[in-house]
């Protein structure tokens, strides 16, 4: 089993405990901290660039 696999269960896991024992909204707040944290260590870690995230947000075109 791949370490990928491994860590993708335990999210699964941890968003399955956060939604049984607390509700939905508490499971929703997880799951976007989780998908915040992602991204902030991405772009401390440098395999994302912040300002092309931004840019196709906004609708812009990359030049390559």
């Amino acid at each position: 089993m791949t370490n990928a696999s491994r860590t993708g269960m335990m999210v699964g896991a941890i968003l399955a405990l956060t939604w049984v024992i607390l509700g939905f909204w508490a499971f929703l707040f997880v799951a976007l901290s989780m998908l915040v944290g992602a991204l902030i260590g991405r772009v401390v870690d440098g395999r994302l660039d912040l300002g092309s995230l931004i840019g196709a947000f906004q609708g812009k075109r990359s030049s390559s």
